[in-house]
């Protein structure tokens, strides 16, 4: 009888982390960390070292390369769950060098440089750029948005496994509404052609293709932006059409933003940072009440987060001394 083979390292990592629901990206930078780890101690298995090492490697991130403490900390919580989750071991206190760097403002653009963008910009690009702005998505949120995710009746879209797999419901934008329709009849008539085709099946969350056989296949399914071409599905090797790759979207906005004339750096992200500026400007009512709204809509697990946006803020009938000139007094 022969013996199963014991997966290596790096996929015992992944299959766990797939286990537990955790996201692509969070996979992915987690592998990345723990590759990046091994190579730093010239690809010692792990189980032979210690928190000495991970200190060291955590050290020379700050020391050497000068990482942000955000990297810094990524990297750690990588390397911790290889020890804790699949090793099995604990750690303890790891003694090292601390990036302590202060969190920075955001950028944020004004309401004429935001239509600035807009105006450089057409068809889906348009689109996709209004919703983040307009609904302060994050980018891969937008791209991964499905067509049963729009609800034109309530005027509701509905985010599903946001950052920290948590979903909310956002209102739709009053002048987006025609050109979400718009957008859902172009998916029906691709998906419908694919079908024809022997294709139109896309991946699902989990094991719902498992549970619903049939659902793959489904418009309430379909991504909302699909990619023009087909690729392979990595988890059964079919083709099957994905999302729009998220280096399209930010090389668009990033050229928008340019042909704009803008000297501010424009992404993604700096419309979502845009969108709870302006909305806090726009909010009446006390920061209690208004701030945990603000929290809802952009999917923050803590108001502190928030609150950052306070600092953006442009203070209504609030001036500079400088402009309050006195009048010249005649002799």
């Amino acid at each position: 009888m022969a013996t199963q083979q014991k997966p290596k390292l790096l996929d015992q990592v992944k299959d766990l982390m797939r286990l537990q629901r955790k996201s692509d990206r969070t996979i992915e930078a987690y592998i990345y960390w723990i590759c990046e780890f091994l190579r730093f101690h010239g690809m010692r298995h792990p189980s032979e070292m210690g928190t000495a090492e991970v200190g060291q490697f955590l050290t020379r991130l700050v020391s050497n390369k000068r990482v942000a403490a955000s990297t810094q900390k990524q990297a750690l919580c990588g390397v911790v769950y290889l020890y804790k989750q699949v090793l099995r071991i604990d750690l303890g206190d790891i003694s090292y060098l601390h990036c302590k760097r202060q969190p920075r403002l955001p950028t944020v653009l004004s309401r004429d440089e935001v239509w600035a963008v807009l105006d450089c910009l057409a068809g889906d690009w348009w689109v996709m750029t209004a919703l983040l702005y307009g609904c302060g998505l994050r980018l891969m949120e937008c791209l991964r948005l499905r067509v049963g995710d729009i609800d034109l009746a309530r005027m509701t879209i509905t985010v599903r496994s946001g950052k920290g797999d948590r979903d909310r419901i956002l209102p739709v934008p009053q002048m987006l509404a025609p050109h979400l329709s718009r957008q859902i009849e172009r998916v029906e008539r691709m998906h419908g052609r694919d079908v024809t085709a022997g294709l139109g099946a896309v991946s699902l969350p989990g094991a719902l293709a498992r549970k619903y056989p049939a659902a793959p296949w489904e418009l309430r399914w379909q991504w909302l932006f699909p990619a023009a071409q087909f690729s392979l599905d990595s988890a059964d090797g079919k083709r099957k059409r994905y999302h729009l790759h998220e280096s399209a979207l930010q090389k668009q906005i990033r050229n928008a933003g340019r042909r704009a004339g803008l000297v501010k750096r424009v992404t993604p992200h700096t419309m979502r940072h845009t969108f709870a500026t302006h909305w806090l400007e726009d909010a009446e009512g006390a920061q209690d009440i208004v701030l945990p709204r603000l929290q809802r809509l952009l999917g923050h697990k803590k108001i502190e987060t928030t609150m950052v946006y306070l600092h953006l803020i442009t203070p209504a009938k609030v001036g500079s001394p400088l402009d309050n000139r006195p009048l010249a007094i005649a002799i």
